[in-house]
């Protein structure tokens, strides 16, 4: 059987199905190759030197790791010379990245986190690379991009994708007519499609939670918990298993591959009010990817691919998962 390249199932997506312009295949590449090297680096850990922290803060306030300095770089270089995009954002960085004036400017914006969950970076665990793909507004033609033009509702999105660099690295990917799946042949160096058509689960007997924050968390979602770990004799009649990796990439790539619930939900504290998840960055490209493989996403009453950006670092509640367990956090919300 002929295996099938990331530009083989991105041209096939433009050609035949016009599912992606000339402009944004070509940008998909970009980040693909980028993730590339950032797996590299990744799996090259204290031998190459880039494990640790260094003395410095994102704009969220979070300490940065070398890789996720690393990490950046190794985005914005690749992507900002290609002629496909007019500007980037990053979760590391406080403002925008416009695209130089020495390059080609094209009518794409690019957001990233360029390492999630990298607080796992030293105790070898899976971590990834989340990104974004929106269209410029028609009326930022002939001007400098600004910040407003990237706050666009979810629903809104070209494509999205993350790599997870576990045992194997894999690039997930929507660009509006379901998921797919590349493992990274590390041979060949090229990304192999291996997952055709990702489905989530409608039901599942799994939930991803911090359960250190329990005391802090608003009603709903109590309640929601306390019937999980009520087992068979409980209100949903059987037993789940809680599942929690502290890197949202590998928590959801589990739920990409075998269904389940992740939950990161708005709680009582001043930090997590408004919730802990970027809206941007993390949550728009993750509903996106699961409500194409048949999940569905909420910030705990409302879908989060509606939600009006208001900040280009926002904060949001995220639920996300198999249909019917989100639905029904989602009725607990609408009932409190």
């Amino acid at each position: 059987m002929k295996r099938k390249t990331l530009t083989q199932y991105l041209v096939e997506q433009q050609r035949l199905k016009g599912a992606v312009s000339a402009e944004v295949r070509l940008l998909i590449e970009t980040v693909a190759r980028a993730c590339k090297a950032i797996s590299h680096a990744v799996g090259k850990g204290a031998l190459g030197g880039v494990l640790g922290s260094l003395e410095s803060e994102n704009v969220q306030g979070e300490v940065q790791k070398k890789l996720d300095v690393m990490s950046n770089e190794i985005l914005l270089e690749a992507n900002e010379w290609g002629g496909h995009l007019a500007a980037m954002a990053s979760e590391e960085m406080e403002t925008i990245h416009r695209i130089p004036h020495r390059y080609p400017k094209g009518e794409y914006l690019l957001l990233f986190d360029p390492l999630d969950g990298s607080s796992n970076i030293d105790v070898n665990v899976s971590i990834g690379t989340i990104f974004s793909v929106l269209q410029a507004p028609a009326d930022a033609a002939g001007r400098d991009i600004e910040e407003k033009d990237f706050l666009q509702p979810g629903s809104r999105q070209v494509a999205a994708g993350y790599a997870v660099y576990g045992p194997q690295s894999m690039l997930v990917l929507t660009v509006g007519t379901g998921v797919v799946g590349f493992t990274l042949d590390r041979e060949m160096g090229s990304w192999v499609l291996t997952s055709e058509s990702m489905r989530i689960p409608e039901d599942t007997a799994e939930f991803a939670i911090n359960m250190s924050n329990m005391r802090h968390w608003e009603p709903p979602v109590k309640r929601y918990i306390d019937d999980c770990l009520a087992g068979k004799t409980g209100p949903l009649g059987k037993d789940y298993n809680m599942r929690w990796i502290a890197s949202m990439v590998a928590d959801v790539h589990r739920i990409m591959t075998r269904g389940g619930i992740f939950m990161y939900p708005r709680d009582a504290r001043a930090s997590g009010k408004k919730g802990k998840l970027r809206l941007m960055y993390e949550a728009n490209p993750m509903s996106f990817l699961v409500e194409q493989a048949g999940g569905a996403a909420i910030d705990g009453d409302q879908r989060i691919l509606d939600a009006i950006p208001d900040g280009l670092h926002q904060r949001i509640g995220v639920i996300l998962g198999s249909k019917n367990e989100v639905e029904r956090v989602q009725r607990y919300h609408l009932e409190d």
